[in-house]
């Protein structure tokens, strides 16, 4: 049994102690919180877990073998490196850090300490962002030109980061997973509408080896909830929403033939519909399943074998050097005139 201490009981530690809790190979040990409040609930909640206001208890205790951040960004290092220096594994949401070079650091600690250090990059546990991996790793969609990311929400509005950090790191780990690279350059734009200086909403165009493109969009401010993903290859297209839980995934046998480059003028509506091709969209079988659970399952496994976890730190380290290259483009604010 994997004792577990998890530090941080709000909007999402919630969902994280019931997974470890339910966990056959974990044992809910510790929660930590500082809102006595939210302590009292977890306790009639989970009574037999130890409860503290402050991390430290938890962290000294030496029967607790992993511990679970689920805190505010700007408390990722210190935790992280408190709980590896006290040899415990780690798993901390994202995103990893507020600056790569903690990242660094941190990861660096970990191989030194032989911790196992895992980021919460849930979407990579999800079985229709896999099942998309399979597709493009099969070539079933020819060579990608590019990926159209949407996520936005009427709220919950942060004030300790902005949209970009709270939002992007989603699909800036998905990108990063089918890809399987990092992206090599950024632009951005955003605006600060509710509390200066945390956008509200960010547009953000990434360029990935291969030349592929990737464009964000993310924002709390908007009245839809939406998690769409558009993928766009030589030979097919692909939609991902994550909203539609029964058909997530539906490819489109759509392009644009070769015959767009042969044809040396096109002046009726007939010879412009030849050049484009459309085939049946198919609607691939995707078990359904709670991302949230494989990935604190994978911990747990990771954590009692030493294996590497796939989000391990490096993963976090490359997505945060992402939101850092937006960030320097959001503070830059150099955009081209219309009018000269």
């Amino acid at each position: 049994m994997l004792k577990i201490a998890v530090i941080g009981a709000g909007r999402w530690g919630p969902n994280l102690i019931r997974n470890f809790h339910e966990n056959e190979r974990s044992h809910l040990t510790w929660v930590v919180d500082w809102d006595q409040e939210r302590l009292d609930q977890v306790g009639l909640r989970f009574p037999e877990a130890k409860l503290s206001r402050h991390a430290e208890p938890a962290l000294d205790d030496d029967t607790v073998d992993a511990v679970v951040i689920a805190t505010p960004p700007s408390n990722h290092k210190e935790l992280v490196q408190l709980a590896i220096k006290r040899n415990k594994h780690v798993l901390v949401e994202k995103p990893f850090t507020t600056n790569s070079q903690d990242a660094e650091e941190l990861c660096s600690l970990a191989d030194e300490h032989g911790i196992v250090l895992m980021v919460g990059h849930v979407f990579i546990y999800n079985n229709a962002v896999r099942a998309i991996k399979q597709i493009i790793d099969r070539g079933d969609l020819g060579r990608i030109y590019y990926i159209w990311m949407l996520r936005t929400n009427l709220g919950a509005i942060r004030t300790d980061v902005s949209a970009a950090w709270d939002l992007a790191p989603h699909d800036i780990s998905i990108a990063n997973y089918w890809l399987s690279a990092e992206a090599v350059q950024a632009s951005a734009m955003g605006r600060c509408w509710i509390n200066p200086g945390f956008e509200d909403a960010v547009f953000a165009t990434l360029l990935y080896p291969e030349d592929v493109l990737v464009n964000l969009t993310v924002s709390w401010l908007n009245p839809r909830k939406v998690r769409d993903i558009t993928v766009v290859g030589e030979k097919k297209m692909l939609t991902f929403d994550d909203m539609n839980l029964k058909e997530p995934v539906r490819i489109y046998d759509k392009g644009v033939s070769d015959e767009v480059t042969r044809i040396p003028y096109v002046d009726t509506f007939s010879s412009f519909r030849s050049s484009i091709y459309e085939g049946d969209v198919s609607v691939p079988r995707i078990e359904t399943g709670e991302p949230l659970r494989a990935q604190c399952d994978h911990f747990v496994e990771c954590a009692i074998r030493g294996k590497r976890p796939e989000t391990d730190g490096q993963d976090g380290l490359a997505v945060v050097r992402t939101l850092e290259a937006i960030d320097r483009c959001l503070r830059a604010s150099n955009p081209v005139q219309v009018l000269q």
